[in-house]
């Protein structure tokens, strides 16, 4: 071989054995690289989250939907038949008790009237006939000059004819007290809230149910009804008091005193009703309305608040995600005493040392690690 044979295969030779090495190396960086990618990536896998304590709650505040009805309301129908001769007084108008609100031309009852007055006139014109008649034949009897048959027959012509009389005499009574309701009258002080007939309308006796001719309402002092859930149901007396407050016045409050309890759960809603007071002197508060009634009742004994976000439900209930020393999570199941809004009273299920996690991430499960951004008391 020659020299410059030598050389070239020398070069040749350094040339793979640096390439073998370049590749050595590659792959060892490679592999390094690798390594430290699935490191990272296991850091990664591991949720932060943050935990909260469950706190107490030093009072309760049970805030209800509730409506408002008035004291006293009175449709009013007619009890005869005819039209509507006038009305007096409009919606939103105040009224005394006695006052007219309409009158009811009734020319048929007007005719009734004329007719039983004219049978009862016949039948007084009979009675005293048959008085006479059987006055005379008992004294023809005494004298025996007829039968006594025929004098009790007298006897009882007159009692028939009384009876007759007294009957005709009841119904023009009767008539006439139709007559009177002609005239329709508010029942008590309030305010008229409804009217729903207008001059020349055909008036029927009662009419159907919803279509009075008015509605009188008491509105100087109001009921409000609210649906209480059965576990508060112990924490509402007669006699307390509540918050009452209305959409159309935003800010304002009135406060409303308990009246009168149902004492009964309804079978339907698990609720009891409940009947509370509010003075409206102002009439600031409209009857029918919808209301939101506070009620400052006393915290369950034992139980133990956390947010909202921190409840996990699902086909095995209503649970929480707690956090042990080891930084493990177990899935506790918990029982809602009551939801507040911006807190969850539980009455059981935690204790007041558990790191409850604020906000679980999806599909989180008993045994999992987690990493503790941090800790924050839970809302009091």
């Amino acid at each position: 071989m020659s020299k410059p044979e030598k050389q070239s295969n020398k070069l040749l030779g350094v040339g793979l054995v640096v390439l073998a090495a370049a590749l050595i190396a590659a792959g060892v960086f490679g592999r390094r690289t690798q390594a430290e990618q699935l490191k990272a990536s296991a850091v990664d896998s591991v949720p932060t989250v943050s935990v909260q304590m469950p706190g107490k709650l030093a009072s309760a505040p049970l805030e209800l939907p509730a409506r408002v009805e008035p004291w006293s309301r009175a449709p009013i129908y007619s009890r005869t038949s005819g039209y509507l001769k006038n009305w007096r007084v409009d919606i939103g108008g105040a009224v005394k008790a006695g006052q007219v609100l309409a009158e009811v031309e009734t020319p048929d009852l007007d005719q009734q009237l004329l007719q039983a007055k004219a049978e009862l006139a016949t039948a007084r014109s009979n009675l005293a006939l048959a008085q006479s008649t059987a006055t005379r034949w008992q004294g023809l009897l005494e004298a025996d000059a007829v039968s006594r048959q025929e004098a009790d027959e007298k006897a009882g012509d007159l009692a028939a004819r009384q009876s007759n009389a007294n009957a005709l005499q009841a119904n023009v009574e009767r008539v006439q007290a139709l007559q009177r309701y002609r005239t329709l009258v508010a029942p008590f002080d309030g305010v008229v809230t409804a009217r729903n007939t207008d001059v020349g309308a055909l008036i029927s006796v009662g009419g159907e149910a919803g279509r009075e001719l008015f509605v009188v309402s008491d509105i100087r002092r109001l009921r409000v009804y609210v649906n209480v859930p059965q576990r508060q149901v112990a924490s509402i007396a007669v006699g307390s008091t509540a918050q009452l407050v209305v959409p159309e016045r935003p800010g304002k409050t009135y406060t409303a005193t308990v009246q009168s309890l149902a004492q009964a759960i309804n079978t339907a809603s698990g609720t009891m009703l409940v009947q509370l007071t509010v003075n409206n002197d102002g009439a600031e508060l409209l009857p029918g309305g919808y209301a939101s009634v506070r009620f400052d009742t006393p915290a369950t004994a034992g139980a133990l608040s956390i947010t909202p976000s921190a409840l996990i439900v699902n086909r095995r209930g209503t649970q929480v995600a707690v956090v042990d020393t080891a930084n493990r999570v177990q899935l506790k199941p918990v029982t809602v005493a009551r939801d507040l809004g911006n807190v969850i009273e539980l009455a059981s299920g935690v204790a007041g040392t558990d790191r409850v996690i604020g906000n679980p991430p999806d599909g989180i499960a008993s045994g999992d690690t987690v990493r503790i951004a941090g800790e924050r008391k839970g809302a009091m």
